[in-house]
C-alpha cells in the first residue's frame, strides 16, 4: 500500500519540478502553425510517445533503476550520461538539468541521505529511477508513473497554447493514456543497442524556440 501511494505522488501534477513551465518545443510548434487543433495536438504527442517515451526514458529509466537496486554508480552514471546526450538541443538538456535540481530538492524535503547527490541533480529521470528503486516501487509502476506524468504535462502545455478547452485535453488523456501499457511492455524488450531517440520536429521546434520573441515556456 505504501509503495502505491509513493507512486501516486511521483505521478501527481503537483510535485514540485516544473513540469507546467516546459512545452518541450511545442510553443514554437504553435506559433510555426505545426500544431493548430486536437487532432494535430495528437499526432504531435504520439509521433514522441513512439519515440522519445518508446526508445528512449523508458529504457533508459529501467536501466537507471537496476543500477540503483544493485548500487552500480557506475552503470549509473553512464546511463545518466547517455540520456542527456539523448536530448537534442540546449533547451532540451537544461530542462532536464533543472528539474533534476529541483526533483533533487524534493528528495532533500523528504529527508534522508543521498550518496549519488552529484548525479541525482542533473535530471529528473535519473532521480525518478532512484527513488522509485529505494523506495520499492516496481519497474513497471514507475514506468506508468513516468508515462503518465510526461503526457499529463504535455496536454496541459496544449491546453494554454493550441488552445484546447478541458475537455479536449481530458479526451486526449483518456484516448493516449490507453497506448501507454503497449509503449511500456515494447521499451522494456528494447536492446542496449537499439536505445535512442530521434525526433527531428521536436528538435527543430526546440531549438527555434530558444530565440522565440513572445513566449511563456522555458522550453
Amino acid at each position: 500500500m505504501l509503495e502505491y501511494l509513493r507512486n501516486l505522488q511521483l505521478a501527481s501534477a503537483n510535485l514540485p519540478v516544473g513540469g507546467f513551465t516546459y512545452s518541450q518545443g511545442l510553443e514554437w510548434a504553435v506559433e510555426a502553425k505545426w500544431v493548430t487543433n486536437q487532432i494535430e495536438t495528437k499526432d504531435w504527442l504520439i509521433q514522441q510517445m513512439y519515440s522519445t517515451l518508446l526508445f528512449c526514458d523508458l529504457p533508459i529509466l529501467a536501466r537507471l533503476y537496476r543500477c540503483s537496486i544493485h548500487q552500480d554508480e557506475q552503470g549509473f552514471s553512464d546511463w545518466l550520461k547517455n540520456l542527456l546526450r539523448q536530448r537534442e538541443t540546449s533547451e532540451l538538456r537544461l530542462e532536464e538539468q533543472q528539474r533534476g535540481k529541483a526533483f533533487f530538492r524534493f528528495l532533500q524535503g523528504l529527508g534522508g541521505i543521498y550518496p549519488w547527490q552529484n548525479l541525482l541533480m542533473q535530471s529528473q529521470l535519473a532521480g525518478f529511477a532512484w527513488y522509485g528503486a529505494t523506495s520499492k516501487i516496481s519497474l513497471e509502476d514507475l514506468q506508468i508513473s513516468w508515462s503518465y506524468s510526461w503526457l499529463e504535462s504535455n496536454i496541459m502545455a496544449a491546453i494554454k497554447l493550441v488552445p484546447l478547452g478541458q475537455q479536449a485535453g481530458q479526451q486526449l488523456i483518456y484516448q493516449l493514456s490507453t497506448l501507454l501499457p503497449s509503449i511500456i511492455t515494447q521499451a522494456n524488450a528494447i536492446e542496449d543497442n537499439d536505445i535512442g531517440a530521434g525526433s527531428p520536429l521536436v528538435a527543430i521546434a526546440s531549438s527555434c524556440h530558444e530565440n522565440q520573441y513572445s513566449r511563456l515556456f522555458r522550453s
